[in-house]
């Protein structure tokens, strides 16, 4: 028979390897770098705090990232590919969302590039047939005035924060940027900091998010975006909600049954 320490000792261990499976759960989705069943087109990547991209907001020790950087040519945004030349584009494995779920990231843009060569970067929603639902935001270099959102390009959808943003200016120091880090051509090189981007999905589905970035009419000095904090109705894309492994699981049951045995004694 087992005694009443016994049975409080094994219905502890049950409420520890529960939160224990939470905290676990709760990572973010680029710690242990790209996932894999992402697909990049270019070059692609997670790293931690680097020169003038710092962590974003959410408490993550690393973020995804795009650069032009190494990147390939085919790549740019419908519409706006004429001028485009070396660019990549990382793109999420398919998930499912509920018509209301909110949509959440940040995004940090980052250029080495200046006046006369307007590199930009977006993401968007796509469906499962990778037809587009929504841009969801733009970013463009240009020598003044705002780079979120990018001019002549299409209005986002989503709400920015804050929705119009000036660069950082100068020459950004990122490693991502490869040899064009800490360079810069022109006025509009620099980086613009952390942006959320919120946005309500519509219609229930499965979709893909899209992040891109691209060199404009030359390969020279390089540009990328920064992202991370990645949630769809409040859950990271790609993770189910926290549920207690089947051990756990197991463990919490015997802790549960012994404790009302125990209440049935009294």
């Amino acid at each position: 028979m087992l005694t009443r320490k016994v049975k409080t000792m094994m219905y502890s261990s049950a409420l520890l390897g529960a939160l224990a499976f939470s905290t676990t759960a709760s990572a973010s989705l680029f710690d242990a770098g790209v996932p894999a069943n992402w697909n990049c087109v270019g070059a692609c990547d997670a790293m931690g705090a680097d020169g003038d991209v710092t962590l974003a907001p959410t408490g993550s020790a690393q973020y995804g990232y795009v650069t032009t950087s190494n990147g390939v040519t085919g790549v740019g945004l419908p519409g706006l590919t004429s001028g485009a030349t070396t660019g990549s584009t990382l793109t999420s494995a398919l998930f499912s969302a509920q018509a209301g779920d909110e949509l959440n990231f940040f995004f940090n843009y980052i250029s080495s590039d200046g006046a006369g060569f307007a590199d930009y970067a977006w993401a968007r929603l796509l469906d499962e047939l990778n037809n587009e639902v929504a841009i969801l935001f733009t970013a463009r270099t240009t020598p003044s005035g705002s780079i979120v959102p990018g001019f002549d390009m299409p209005d986002p959808t989503a709400t920015l924060n804050p929705d119009e943003v000036l660069m950082n200016p100068g020459a950004p120091s990122w490693s991502a940027l490869g040899a064009s880090s800490n360079t810069c051509y022109a006025n509009g090189c620099g980086y613009t900091g952390w942006i959320s981007s919120s946005y309500n999905i519509a219609a229930t589905g499965n979709y893909f998010l899209e992040f891109g970035v691209v060199n404009w009419s030359d390969t020279a000095f390089q540009s990328g975006m920064a992202f991370d904090g990645i949630t769809v109705g409040g859950t990271p894309i790609g993770e189910p909600s926290p549920v207690p492994a089947p051990a756990t699981l197991g463990l919490l049951g015997l802790g549960l049954l012994g404790a009302r045995l125990a209440r049935r004694k009294k």
